[in-house]
């Protein structure tokens, strides 16, 4: 990056950190982030929840959306047809209505009053389908000469997914996946509607203890940032990488 493009990220920061200076010293009451002290555990534990729940939800839809991906393409148009039925009845649902229907009505018709888990399920069958998706981008990519190729060489079912297959599609699908690991990130703030734990709740807890809401939506929306913006950075990275190896 060359000096040009450096000043002008630094400026365009400066801006947006002029503009939170802005915000924040328009409000009437005093700022002061001291009073949230007594309640970092709090707000750490739901950190550490949010982490957790969105590392669990990243690696349930990897595994259903593979899955999913897997009747897709299946020679029984039946498990084909209901692939795409549950791909757009998840596209057709905002995230937080799912996760109502799936704690208040869904799991209880089963017998199951585990809110929490409930929830973290809706968050898998919500980015299961977008997963589907990166699988057969990445599977795709895969051109019918390389499979040629490899009849031509003899390579066993095990050579082709170890050496040729299973490379492709990882790079292919790392940066997606890690846009997708932002998006659960950003989309368990939803499950404060079941009372659990995560982040959002828990400074929602702090703030109405301490009424500073302003410092307790600037710590939360900090946080976040804290945790995207690597992550957004780390995709982009792999992007590059994946670039150069092309």
């Amino acid at each position: 990056m060359n000096k040009k493009n450096i000043l002008a990220y630094v400026l365009a920061l400066f801006t947006i950190l002029a503009f939170i200076a802005f915000i924040v010293l328009r409000q009437t009451e005093a700022f002061t982030l001291s009073v949230f002290s007594d309640y970092r555990n709090l707000i750490l534990t739901g950190l550490l929840n949010t982490l957790i729940v969105s590392f669990i939800s990243l690696l349930g839809s990897l595994v259903l959306g593979f899955v999913f991906y897997l009747l897709s393409i299946s020679k029984i148009k039946y498990f084909v047809a209901l692939t795409d039925v549950i791909k757009e009845i998840v596209y057709g649902t905002p995230l937080l209505v799912l996760i109502i229907i799936m704690a208040f009505l869904i799991g209880p018709a089963f017998g199951s009053y585990q809110r929490n888990v409930l929830g973290v399920i809706a968050l898998i069958i919500y980015m299961a389908p977008y997963m589907m998706n990166v699988y057969k981008s990445a599977f795709i990519s895969i051109s019918n000469d390389q499979y040629l190729a490899m009849d031509l060489f003899g390579f066993t079912k095990y050579q082709r997914y170890r050496y040729i297959i299973i490379p492709q599609v990882i790079r292919i699908l790392m940066p997606p996946m890690m846009n997708n690991f932002s998006m659960i990130i950003k989309g368990s703030a939803l499950l404060n509607v079941l009372s659990f734990a995560e982040l959002y709740y828990s400074v929602r807890i702090a703030q109405s203890q301490t009424f500073a809401f302003v410092e307790g939506y600037i710590i939360m929306w900090g946080l976040y940032l804290v945790i995207t913006i690597p992550l957004s950075l780390f995709t982009k990275w792999v992007e590059r990488k994946y670039t150069l190896w092309t």
